[in-house]
Protein backbone atom coordinates (compact mmCIF):
# COMPACT_ATOMS: atom_id res chain seq x y z
CA UNK A 1 0.00 0.00 0.00
CA UNK A 2 1.60 3.28 -1.13
CA UNK A 3 0.64 6.51 0.60
CA UNK A 4 0.38 9.54 -1.67
CA UNK A 5 0.34 13.06 -0.21
CA UNK A 6 -0.39 16.44 -1.78
CA UNK A 7 -0.59 19.83 -0.11
CA UNK A 8 -2.21 23.00 -1.47
CA UNK A 9 -1.79 26.42 0.09
CA UNK A 10 -4.17 28.94 -1.40
CA UNK A 11 -6.24 32.02 -0.70
CA UNK A 12 -9.62 31.30 0.87
CA UNK A 13 -11.58 32.65 -2.09
CA UNK A 14 -14.58 30.76 -3.51
CA UNK A 15 -13.24 31.31 -7.04
CA UNK A 16 -10.51 28.76 -6.21
CA UNK A 17 -12.95 26.02 -5.17
CA UNK A 18 -12.61 24.37 -8.58
CA UNK A 19 -8.87 23.91 -8.02
CA UNK A 20 -9.55 22.13 -4.71
CA UNK A 21 -12.34 20.04 -6.22
CA UNK A 22 -10.24 18.93 -9.19
CA UNK A 23 -7.23 18.13 -7.00
CA UNK A 24 -9.48 16.01 -4.78
CA UNK A 25 -10.77 14.11 -7.81
CA UNK A 26 -7.26 13.41 -9.06
CA UNK A 27 -6.16 12.22 -5.62
CA UNK A 28 -9.25 9.98 -5.43
CA UNK A 29 -8.16 8.17 -8.57
CA UNK A 30 -5.13 6.96 -6.58
CA UNK A 31 -7.43 4.96 -4.32
CA UNK A 32 -9.97 2.32 -5.26
CA UNK A 33 -12.99 4.62 -5.49
CA UNK A 34 -15.88 4.17 -7.86
CA UNK A 35 -16.94 7.08 -10.06
CA UNK A 36 -19.82 7.84 -7.66
CA UNK A 37 -17.49 7.88 -4.68
CA UNK A 38 -15.08 10.22 -6.51
CA UNK A 39 -18.02 12.58 -7.06
CA UNK A 40 -18.84 12.44 -3.33
CA UNK A 41 -15.22 13.25 -2.53
CA UNK A 42 -15.24 16.21 -4.93
CA UNK A 43 -18.39 17.55 -3.30
CA UNK A 44 -16.93 17.13 0.20
CA UNK A 45 -13.73 18.92 -0.79
CA UNK A 46 -15.66 21.82 -2.27
CA UNK A 47 -17.99 22.17 0.73
CA UNK A 48 -15.11 22.10 3.19
CA UNK A 49 -13.22 24.71 1.15
CA UNK A 50 -16.27 26.99 0.89
CA UNK A 51 -16.70 26.69 4.66
CA UNK A 52 -13.05 27.67 5.10
CA UNK A 53 -13.65 30.65 2.79
CA UNK A 54 -16.52 31.81 5.01
CA UNK A 55 -14.33 31.55 8.12
CA UNK A 56 -11.18 33.23 6.79
CA UNK A 57 -12.13 35.14 3.65
CA UNK A 58 -9.09 36.23 1.68
CA UNK A 59 -6.63 34.60 4.09
CA UNK A 60 -4.56 31.51 3.38
CA UNK A 61 -5.83 27.96 3.88
CA UNK A 62 -3.75 24.81 3.59
CA UNK A 63 -5.41 21.68 2.22
CA UNK A 64 -3.54 18.43 2.82
CA UNK A 65 -4.61 15.31 0.96
CA UNK A 66 -3.40 11.81 1.71
CA UNK A 67 -4.50 8.73 -0.15
CA UNK A 68 -3.79 5.07 -0.45
CA UNK A 69 -5.74 2.32 -2.15
CA UNK A 70 -8.26 2.21 0.72
CA UNK A 71 -9.04 5.84 1.60
CA UNK A 72 -8.58 9.55 0.95
CA UNK A 73 -8.06 11.95 3.84
CA UNK A 74 -8.33 15.74 3.63
CA UNK A 75 -7.35 18.34 6.21
CA UNK A 76 -8.29 21.99 5.78
CA UNK A 77 -6.08 24.09 8.08
CA UNK A 78 -7.37 27.59 8.87
CA UNK A 79 -4.90 28.57 11.57
CA UNK A 80 -6.50 30.43 14.47
CA UNK A 81 -9.84 31.22 12.77
CA UNK A 82 -13.20 30.47 14.35
CA UNK A 83 -15.89 28.40 12.71
CA UNK A 84 -19.18 30.26 13.06
CA UNK A 85 -21.90 27.95 14.32
CA UNK A 86 -25.64 28.53 14.11
CA UNK A 87 -28.80 27.86 12.16
CA UNK A 88 -28.09 30.42 9.43
CA UNK A 89 -24.37 29.84 8.97
CA UNK A 90 -22.43 28.20 6.18
CA UNK A 91 -21.28 25.74 8.84
CA UNK A 92 -24.75 24.23 9.22
CA UNK A 93 -25.05 23.43 5.51
CA UNK A 94 -21.47 22.15 5.31
CA UNK A 95 -22.05 19.93 8.36
CA UNK A 96 -25.08 18.37 6.68
CA UNK A 97 -23.20 17.59 3.47
CA UNK A 98 -19.95 16.50 5.11
CA UNK A 99 -21.54 14.20 7.69
CA UNK A 100 -23.63 12.64 4.88
CA UNK A 101 -20.82 11.78 2.48
CA UNK A 102 -17.71 11.38 4.66
CA UNK A 103 -16.88 8.33 6.74
CA UNK A 104 -15.28 10.65 9.27
CA UNK A 105 -15.67 14.42 9.71
CA UNK A 106 -14.28 16.50 12.56
CA UNK A 107 -13.97 20.19 13.35
CA UNK A 108 -10.91 20.89 15.47
CA UNK A 109 -9.64 24.08 17.08
CA UNK A 110 -6.22 25.47 18.02
CA UNK A 111 -5.41 25.36 15.13
CA UNK A 112 -8.78 25.35 13.41
CA UNK A 113 -9.04 22.42 11.04
CA UNK A 114 -11.61 20.41 9.19
CA UNK A 115 -10.54 16.76 8.99
CA UNK A 116 -12.34 14.47 6.54
CA UNK A 117 -11.82 10.86 5.62
CA UNK A 118 -13.50 8.80 2.94
CA UNK A 119 -12.99 5.09 2.42
CA UNK A 120 -12.71 3.55 -1.01
CA UNK A 121 -15.70 1.45 -2.04
CA UNK A 122 -14.20 -0.82 -4.69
Amino acid sequence: MTMNSVSLRLEATPALARLVRMTAANIAVLSSMSVDRVEDLRMAAEEAFVLACSCIPGQMVTVDFDADDQHVGMTFDMGDASIVEGDDSASTYADLILTSVCDSYEKLSNPTRLVLDMKADV
